[in-house]
Formats: C-alpha cells, sequence, structure tokens
C-alpha cells in the first residue's frame, strides 16, 4: 500500500471494475475519497439494508422544479450527507447551479479540504430533476 493508501485508506474502485490482469480494481489516497464523496451522495436513504440513513438521497428531487429554492435544498442534502458519512473531508462550499445546457439538470461542485493533508479538491456531479 502506497504512502497515500495509509493516510487516506484504500477500497474497490467505484464504479467497480476488473483491470487488465482480470482482478478487481482499487483506489486509495484522493481518488479513494472521490470515489467515495460519488457513493455517498448518489445512494438513495434506505438503499442500504444496514444502513438505511447512509446516502444523499439526491433522486428524492427527481420530480421537483429547477429553483433557487429546490437547489438550496440539494445544497443542504449534501452537505449534511457528506459531513456525517465522509470523516476524511471538511467541506468547505457546495454549489449547486442550473445546467446551462439541460434545464431540467443542476451542476453541483462540491470544494472540500482533506483532513490528512489540508489540501483542497473538488467533484463534481449533476442531478436531474424535472419540474
Amino acid at each position: 500500500m502506497s504512502n497515500a493508501g495509509r493516510i487516506f485508506g484504500k477500497g474497490i474502485s467505484f464504479p467497480p471494475r476488473i483491470g487488465a490482469d482480470g482482478r478487481v480494481v482499487w483506489s486509495e489516497g484522493e481518488e479513494n475519497i472521490r470515489e467515495s464523496i460519488k457513493v455517498i451522495l448518489l445512494t438513495e436513504l434506505n438503499e442500504r439494508l444496514y444502513l438505511p440513513n447512509f446516502g444523499g438521497g439526491l433522486n428524492k428531487f427527481l420530480f421537483e422544479p429547477n429553483t433557487t429554492t429546490t437547489r438550496q435544498l440539494i445544497r443542504d442534502r449534501i452537505t449534511k450527507a457528506l459531513a456525517e458519512w465522509e470523516p476524511r473531508i471538511t467541506v468547505q462550499s457546495v454549489s449547486v447551479e442550473p445546467d446551462t445546457q439541460d434545464l431540467q439538470s443542476a451542476v453541483v461542485t462540491v470544494n472540500y479540504k482533506l483532513v490528512a493533508t489540508q489540501s483542497t479538491e473538488r467533484v463534481g456531479l449533476t442531478v436531474t430533476l424535472g419540474g
């Protein structure tokens, strides 16, 4: 395990995949944290049998209008989920803006600081709305 793996941890990559050698691909370091953030945000509440409160629950907004209020609710949900489920980071900001290419989507940008090294990172994703 590399030094980054010792500091930040190591886990099965997301999405899970098989490498050229036929083995499961693992991620570690900053990449593992980025993947963990996406897993948290893309998991629905009650989706995990033994952790019903795990996840961002963003599909709740699938049929909501793309308004300032909806985007604020998404921002709050993301901030709360990451604070609860990803202790290796400190969220600095969450931006949820309308997607200029798709009026039924919002673009999320999460800026965070790695607790172990204090370096800043960013991850982004798109949330589909519909109203």
